[in-house]
């Protein structure tokens, strides 16, 4: 099964560049994901392509508005898919979270810019996801984030042992990792890493 991702932004290139390169983009070509960046402009109002507006609360700052965003979700939408909007008051993202999204079919990422979304543009998403409890200038870099973290558990992707053991599989994070040299600047391997006996390694 492919899993298909579409991601709806104002920055294509912001997203377009780190999917293109070491592992996403690997598994793209070996045919486990396909994945498509939405310009919103595409769904612009008038004229002035129009994407955003001034908020009625009074400000300087912008306001993604909600059609555009409502014109995209029409396009691209199906019954099967799991709309998410990248938001910092949403659910914190976590391993069981990404590991849920990889069985999924199809995933539409919102990515906001400037003060955030017209509030009614809430009703038109599935899942709120937010990467930390902090702001950052828009949802392009969370969303990629959240795609990174999906795309490396879809059957195929990496090594099956890589996922077993790695951080958060059980909860904690992985034990320390060492490689050559033995001694460096002083400090050694562990001498049960490079005793070969397995059992005890694996203790």
């Amino acid at each position: 099964m492919t899993l298909e991702i579409n991601l709806l932004t104002l920055f294509p290139q912001m997203i377009e560049n780190p999917l293109a390169a070491s592992i996403p983009a690997r598994i793209q070509e070996q045919g486990l994901a396909t994945i498509r960046v939405h310009d919103l402009r595409e769904w612009s109002l008038g004229r002035h392509r129009s994407i955003d507006d001034y908020p009625y609360s009074g400000g300087a700052r912008m306001v993604l508005r909600p059609e555009p965003v409502a014109a995209a979700l029409t396009a691209v939408r199906r019954p099967d898919s799991v709309v998410i909007l990248m938001d910092a008051g949403g659910t914190v993202f976590r391993q069981s979270r990404a590991h849920a999204l990889a069985t999924a079919r199809h995933l539409i990422f919102v990515c906001p810019r400037y003060e955030g979304v017209d509030e009614r543009i809430r009703s038109m998403v599935d899942l709120e996801l937010s990467i930390g409890d902090y702001v950052m200038t828009g949802g392009e870099l969370p969303a990629l984030v959240v795609v990174d973290a999906v795309l490396r558990l879809l059957p195929g992707a990496i090594e099956p042992e890589s996922i077993v053991e790695e951080s958060f599989a059980g909860g904690l994070l992985e034990y320390p990792q060492y490689t050559r040299p033995s001694s460096f600047e002083g400090r050694e391997v562990p001498a049960v890493l490079v005793s070969e006996n397995h059992e005890a390694v694996r203790r």
